[in-house]
């Protein structure tokens, strides 16, 4: 953090100084181009700062060429999202997954994306707030699966298709499910990268686990708000904490990928993911961008057949 509130400063004075040039320039008899010059540098150095990541992270090359399922291969009635059946479908079809981990209140990693499950479970509880104990008597979307733990998922996964990881923080609860996940992830034999919106979860893993892939989810706010404040919005709309988190990716909405800040992004060098891709022509695009595939909705594999 302290290098990013430096990076900022420093932009700052640039920028100042660049707006000073073009006010004193006419009066010392400057010519156009210092003045375009003073302006562009600063401005130029600003970007940077503000969006730069990692564009060389390590294991990249492991997640790539690789289709990977949004909360598994789902598909109701018989596999909900996020479930067992879900990534053995996926596993077996030779797909990667993306996933969604939560820590509950005894400290495990339940692989579950809303943190209040009545959409999902059909009555009310805070994972967070449970025990594995509790959890475990919850039932996803009427069938009889339960929510799993990572490291039945990460069972599934091993010696097999790489897995995109998101954690899914609550409070300030940022630090333990890092720390928690990654030692679980530690004693599996799997490819796999991390991503979260919560800058936070970056930081930590930039500190302490520098050698894992990271990546920071975005969205466009304006659009979503999800009852975040106008500060937030910007910040993670427009990428605001990347020069503190240094992401090796960027994670967005297929629909989004094309907001300027996306876009300086990948100019710069940092990867790009892309969810949730729901018909070929998305996937065909998202490929030819470079982007991680994260599908859901339909079977590439039965589309490539037809």
């Amino acid at each position: 953090m302290t290098r990013f509130l430096l990076s900022a400063v420093l932009a700052l004075v640039l920028a100042g100084v660049s707006v000073a040039g073009v006010v004193t320039m006419p009066f010392l008899g400057g010519f156009l181009l210092p003045r375009v010059i003073g302006i562009l540098v600063p401005l130029g150095l600003l970007v940077w700062f503000w969006l730069h990541g990692r564009s060389h992270g390590p294991g990249w090359e492991h997640l790539t060429g690789v289709r990977y399922a949004h909360r598994g291969l789902h598909a109701l009635p018989h596999a909900p999202e996020n479930s067992l059946t879900a990534f053995r479908r996926a596993a077996e079809a030779g797909y990667g997954a993306e996933l969604d981990v939560r820590l509950t209140a005894d400290g495990r990693l339940a692989v579950v994306h809303d943190g209040e499950l009545s959409r999902l479970c059909g009555r009310a509880g805070v994972v967070e707030a449970m025990t594995a104990e509790e959890l475990a008597r919850y039932r996803l979307c009427g069938t009889e699966e339960q929510i799993p733990f990572l490291e039945q998922v990460l069972e599934i996964f091993q010696d097999r298709a790489p897995l995109i990881v998101e954690l899914k923080t609550s409070g300030n609860n940022y630090a333990a499910l890092t720390k928690a996940a990654v030692s679980c992830l530690d004693q599996f034999r799997i490819d796999y990268c991390l991503e979260s919106f919560d800058p936070r979860v970056l930081l930590w893993l930039r500190k302490n686990r520098p050698e894992l892939l990271r990546g920071q989810l975005t969205q466009n706010f304006w659009k979503h708000p999800e009852g975040l404040h106008f500060f937030l919005r910007l910040a993670l709309t427009d990428l605001l904490f990347n020069a503190a988190a240094r992401p090796d990716f960027v994670s967005c909405r297929f629909e989004d990928r094309k907001g300027l800040a996306l876009r300086l992004c990948r100019w710069m060098g940092i990867r790009p993911a892309y969810w949730t891709i729901r018909s070929a022509r998305e996937l065909r695009a998202a490929e030819a961008e470079g982007a991680l595939a994260i599908f859901e909705q339909f079977d590439p594999k039965e589309e490539e057949r037809t």
